[in-house]
């Protein structure tokens, strides 16, 4: 009888030891978790007046390089958009405002990694200028500091390739979309063409989507003294760009 007694606490003893070796490793396996779950709390915070006061046009230029990189590399920061949504009540203060084309595969904040209030964003099939596209970024840096006006075409835009391809809209009853297509061939006009002018051309199709956002750059700054006028104080810097399609990089230019 003593030795089945000792047997059994013998066994007591043993379960005891593994079960407390089994709690120690499963804290150690989670203390890790633990720690990189505190590393990636959500962002909560917006864009303050003091933050875009004290950023120049190149220092805002590069963090949306740096956001780009991450979009890049599948890295997008994480953020808790119910609290910058009831932050963003009170004012905003976005650090440049981007003209993208209306395609739907180009996520402009994605791409930059950008949350809630940190940017304005323009859009309009080709991403070329017009007087409400001009009097938006007049408002977006003359009236709301932002300091960075980024013009950004894409690689595989329709609208160019429609314009290369001098596709007649208006025969279809698409006047404005006509109007549109027009804005957009001064830049294949002023492209150099090694080869066929179509958009089945990648390379040329290519050049002439870089040259429209150059354009359009252009075009902006003839349109805005006021921002003519603050780019050449060093106040705001208005740039053009290409989105990849492909790798999701953004070229600026």
């Amino acid at each position: 009888m003593k030795k089945q007694v000792s047997v059994f606490a013998f066994a007591v003893v043993i379960m005891s030891l593994i079960s407390c070796n089994e709690t120690s490793e499963k804290v150690v396996t989670e203390t890790p978790l633990v720690i990189e779950t505190m590393e990636k709390a959500p962002v909560k915070s917006i864009m303050t007046a003091e933050e875009q006061a004290g950023m120049s046009p190149d220092e805002i230029i590069g963090r949306l390089k740096k956001g780009n990189e991450n979009f890049v590399n599948n890295n997008l920061t994480q953020r808790d958009h119910s609290a910058q949504r009831r932050k963003a009540t009170i004012g905003q203060y976005p650090k440049a405002i981007v003209l993208s084309c209306v395609d739907s595969r180009v996520p402009v904040e994605d791409v930059f990694d950008l949350g809630i209030g940190d940017i304005f964003v323009a859009r309009v099939a080709g991403n070329i200028e017009n007087k409400d596209i001009v009097g938006s970024m007049e408002f977006a840096t003359a009236v709301a500091g932002s300091k960075v006006v980024i013009v950004m075409g894409h690689t595989a835009c329709g609208a160019v390739k429609h314009a290369i391809d001098n596709t007649d809209a208006a025969s279809m009853g698409m006047n404005a979309l006509s109007d549109l297509l027009t804005e957009i061939k001064p830049s294949v006009a002023a492209t150099e063409v090694d080869g066929e002018v179509s958009s089945k051309n990648v390379a040329f199709t290519n050049k002439v989507i870089q040259n429209n956002a150059i354009k359009t750059v252009e075009d902006i700054r003839k349109e805005s003294p006021k921002m003519a006028e603050l780019e050449k104080k060093g106040q705001i810097k208005i740039v053009s760009a290409v989105y990849d399609m492909e790798t999701g990089k953004v070229t600026f230019q």
